[in-house]
């Protein structure tokens, strides 16, 4: 479990990173997408932090459950999307961009049950704390 671990975040991670690329450098790919949900082009800037975030938690052995639900929560953002909006191929892409999506998402999510003891701790201090 440990080594589907290890290699579950390091390729999650490594996705995430290296579609960065493209969103901060506004490929045409890119802003193509962001521009069909009418968020370009702080839309796509916004993905590309918060995907920066979710690879960056997932690195550091404390943050992992924090890396895991973002990378999972925006991606399943992204596999809606695709679904109703934008189409499954994206330009031609062969659907790689949602194969993507799927695979980040159920790796995540994979990484979440393996660390499912401390996805209840950090639940159960979220569900305590006090609204203001």
């Amino acid at each position: 479990m440990k080594y589907l671990d290890y290699l579950l975040r390091g390729l999650i991670a490594f996705i995430l990173l290296q579609t960065l690329w493209f969103k901060f450098r506004a490929a045409p790919e890119s802003v193509a997408i962001f521009s069909a949900l009418h968020v370009e082009p702080w839309g796509r800037l916004f993905a590309g932090v918060v995907e920066l975030a979710a690879s960056l938690l997932l690195i550091y052995p404390r943050t992992i459950v924090y890396g895991a639900a973002i990378a999972a929560g925006t991606m399943l953002g992204a596999i809606i999307t695709h679904i109703f909006v934008i189409g499954i191929v994206v330009q031609n892409d062969g659907g790689l961009l949602f194969a993507l999506a799927c695979f980040v998402a159920l790796g995540s999510l994979i990484c979440l049950y393996i660390r499912r003891d401390e996805v209840a701790i950090v639940f159960s201090k979220l569900i305590r704390r006090p609204l203001k």
